[in-house]
């Protein structure tokens, strides 16, 4: 009876032993994630939490040719082309999306693995500009400088405003304080000022900020315009009020004694 009862204990024993390594394994698999490398390859999907990331992969030193340009790109085996763009757009300014890069005569796509690739330490990559972003680029960079222009050309003009605005205020003042002011200085100025509203039309500036600041000096030009016209309406008018002193001279004439000879008829 003791023995019978030996041989249950035994067997419940394994049975619950190998319970628990079949559980295990089973949560084990269950835990373990695949995916499909580039190459077609089953492998262990790289994720966060895996002991697979714990190990230390090496940096390969990555021969990078652009033109006559040579660098050298330090990078983990296990990245991606996608990512080894990134880090060439320190060196080259040229944003990820403006870069092919060549490895073995073949472009390689954002997702793929340099390790498999076949990418190894010092192997040689080469890059070149993307067609469609380049001219993009060019476009962008002649738009910038256009803008550029518009901006200089206003700026020219701002600093002939800030010029004349000066004279109004000076002139403005002279006549506030009754003094006098020749009226063809003020005609002289208005002159000068809607050349200088002339020049504002003819610049190009259809949006942003060189439209803003085009219709800030032509309101700034019509506003000292406007002043001096007021000016030049006070100066004819204190013209028109200056007393007139009408001197009159009387001829005299001396008196002379008249004689009065009478004819006398038959």
């Amino acid at each position: 009876m003791q023995k019978m009862m030996k041989r249950r204990l035994n067997f419940n024993y394994r049975r619950n032993e190998s319970a628990e390594t079949t559980t295990s394994s089973a949560v084990k698999e269950e835990e373990i994630e695949w995916e499909t490398r580039p190459g077609g390859m089953l492998v262990q999907k790289r994720s966060e939490n895996s002991e697979v990331n714990n190990i230390v992969t090496p940096n390969l030193r990555i021969r990078v040719a652009y033109g006559d340009a040579r660098y050298q790109i330090s990078a983990n085996s296990q990245s991606t082309f996608g990512e080894l763009k990134k880090l060439l757009t320190a060196e080259t300014g040229l944003q990820p999306g403006e870069q092919r890069l060549i490895f073995r005569g073949k472009e390689r796509e954002n997702g793929d693995y340099l390790d498999m690739c076949g990418v190894k330490d010092r192997s040689k990559v080469i890059l070149i500009d993307d067609p469609e972003s380049k001219e993009r680029r060019l476009i962008e960079m002649r738009r910038n400088a256009k803008i550029q222009a518009v901006h200089r050309l206003i700026d020219d003009v701002t600093v002939e405003v800030d010029r004349l605005a000066e004279q109004v205020d000076a002139i403005e003042k002279s006549i506030g304080n009754g003094n006098k002011v020749a009226e063809l200085h003020v005609t002289t100025l208005v002159e000068m000022l809607m050349r200088q509203a002339v020049k504002l039309d003819s610049i190009q500036a259809a949006e942003g900020a060189a439209c803003a600041k085009k219709d800030l000096q032509g309101k700034r030009v019509q506003k000292c315009v406007e002043t001096l016209d007021v000016l030049k309406l006070k100066l004819s008018n204190a013209k028109e009020k200056v007393p007139v002193v009408v001197t009159t001279k009387w001829e005299t004439f001396d008196p002379s004694p008249t004689s009065t000879q009478w004819e006398f008829f038959d």
